[in-house]
Parts: structure tokens; sequence; C-alpha cells
């Protein structure tokens, strides 16, 4: 897979993937504010799933779980201008503000087609990418300025999303799980979006679900995977990934393992009716 990354700060990058398909379960740290240039990406978060294709721009709110599928598109690159929106210079923005109104921060994508403020921004960008000397510190903080400045303007519900600081705290580990399972995080990473250490997490997992958490995901994966072959009429290259597999093969052969048939036997019954 060819992908590159030019960064002009830690905190702005473009990002090109030259090759068929890259995938990629996250939690970001930061929020990400992007916008697309070129190519296509489907991100399939619990509760919806996004498309995104050229002129999109669009805010990724920190710590959601998402699994991000990026394509290339019309013979065109998958390629983007990504923004990172980080705690700390968002808390520098913010202390300068007074009588912000904080409203509850929402995990929904805030997307932001073809603005034309936010497009101009971001587009101003590109000639730096091509420049050879450093970019100036002074000019990459006023960009970012200005990209808060214009979603404040753009979203009243930004503010909810942008000035709230407060990491997980302890939830519900049963509805969390519930509802996350397609997500291929490491298992640290489910514990602390809950709002537990590694050690909790284990413990807290085994009484509620009376086995181990990879046991678990496994189980629960699969089962989702045939409820998509059978029912949704999908197809295994569709589903695999989408259910937190990372290779087509290790899926087909957990998926025998579990009900004695591998997927492509749902195919053929379908073809057979």
């Amino acid at each position: 897979m060819e992908h590159t990354s030019t960064y002009l700060t830690p905190e702005i990058k473009l990002s090109c993937y030259e090759d068929k398909l890259f995938k990629t379960e996250v939690t970001f740290e930061h929020h990400m504010l992007i916008w697309f240039i070129s190519g296509e990406t489907k991100i399939v978060q619990a509760e919806a799933s996004y498309l995104f294709k050229a002129g999109d721009i669009f805010l990724i709110p920190r710590n959601q779980l998402a699994t991000i599928i990026n394509y290339p598109k019309d013979g065109l690159p998958h390629k983007t201008v990504v923004m990172h929106l980080s705690a700390e210079r968002l808390k520098e923005f913010y202390a300068n503000l007074e009588g912000v109104h904080k409203a509850s921060p929402t995990p929904k994508i805030h997307r932001f087609t073809h603005h034309p403020l936010l497009e101009s921004c971001l587009a101003s960008l590109i000639p730096y990418f091509e420049m050879k000397q450093p970019f100036p510190a002074n000019i990459a903080s006023l960009k970012i300025t200005e990209a808060i400045s214009i979603l404040r303007a753009i979203d009243q519900e930004i503010d909810g999303v942008l000035a709230n600081f407060e990491e997980p705290g302890k939830i519900d580990l049963v509805s969390f799980m519930e509802k996350n399972y397609m997500f291929n995080m490491p298992i640290e990473k489910f514990g602390y979006l809950t709002g537990r250490s590694l050690t909790t997490f284990k413990r807290d997992f085994k009484k509620a679900f009376h086995t181990t958490p990879q046991k678990w995901l496994t189980q629960k994966r699969l089962e989702l995977a045939h409820y998509q072959f059978a029912e949704k009429k999908k197809n295994p290259v569709e589903v695999y990934f989408e259910v937190g597999f990372e290779n087509l093969s290790h899926f087909s052969y957990a998926f025998k393992k579990q009900f004695g048939y591998p997927p492509t036997a749902l195919l053929e019954q379908r073809t057979r009716r």
C-alpha cells in the first residue's frame, strides 16, 4: 500500500493513499477536521454510517470509535487535508472567550460539505505543502484559529464538542460493549473508553458476560456477520471489514469454526433460490 503523509506541523498534514483500499479502526486522540480533495471514505460508527467524497468537509470528535475505510476514486488517489484540533490548542482558544454556551456534546460527525469559508481556509494550505522551507509556526497557529472560528460561526452545536475537555468517565460496560463490539480495538482502549483500567475492565466484563472479552467479541462479530449475509444479502468482502476482522481468510476460518460452514455456503444457498 502506497501511503504518504506530508506534515506542515504535527497538527496539519496532507494525506494520500494510492492503493485500492485502506481500513483502520480508531479512536482519535484529537478532533479531526478533514477536507476531501479526491477519493472516498466510508466511516462506520455504532449508530450511523457516513460516506464522504471529493469536496466534503467534516469534523470527527475525539474519543469516538469508528471504522475508517479509504478508497481511491475515479482514477484519483484518496487525498485529504487533515487538521488536528488538540485539547491544548482549544483550551488556549477558549481561554480568551467569555460566556461560551457549552451545550452537551454530541458524538455525531459534523458535516460541512462545500462550505465556502472552510473550503477556502483549508485550500489555502495546499501551496505550503510544496514549500521546501519549514512552515512558519505563527501562520499555522493563525490557520488553526481561523478554522475554529469558522466552525463556531457556522455550527451552533460545535462549542459543545470543542470546548468539552472531560476524559471518559466510568459508564455502563454492558450497554457500551453491546453497541461497540464490532470495532477491532485493543482491550485497553475499551477499558479507557468505559472509564476503567485494564484489570478493572476484565474483572467487570467477566462478571457481566461470564466469559473473556476476546471470546465474547469474536462470537458477537461472527453473529453480526451471519445476519448481514442471511438477512441483508451482503457479500463476505463487504462484511468482514465492518464486523472487526483484519483479513478475509481469518474471517472465513473463524466463521466456519463457529457455524460449521463457510460464508460462501450462504451465498450458494441464495443463488439456488
